[in-house]
């Protein structure tokens, strides 16, 4: 079976758009997606990658599989979410049988 997930790359202001409605700021979302965050001229951290990413005037954009991957890890993908893999001989949770 073939998935077919829509990616492609976000503009900075969807970025921006998407990482806001999951509530997490811009060195969480890096944090998450495995960019780079450092320490801050005032103190603090900051990701420059993430802040450079969400800018509109900035030619870089996040490539779309890996927007679709933040979509998925954050809950927030249109069509799709992540499950837990259940490991064989295991039964999932909601799968238990009840005395």
């Amino acid at each position: 079976m073939t998935i077919r997930l829509d990616m492609s790359a976000p503009s900075g202001d969807e970025l921006k758009a998407a990482r806001l409605k999951t509530g997490l700021s811009q060195v969480d979302a890096a944090a998450l997606m495995g960019y780079p965050v450092q320490s801050g001229s005032r103190g603090g951290l900051q990701s420059r990658t993430w802040q450079a990413l969400e800018r509109s005037s900035d030619p870089r954009n996040m490539p779309g599989p890996i927007f679709a991957m933040f979509q998925l890890l954050t809950g927030t993908h249109p069509e799709f979410v992540l499950t837990k893999k259940v490991a064989s001989g295991e039964q999932a949770e909601n799968d238990s049988p009840t005395a």
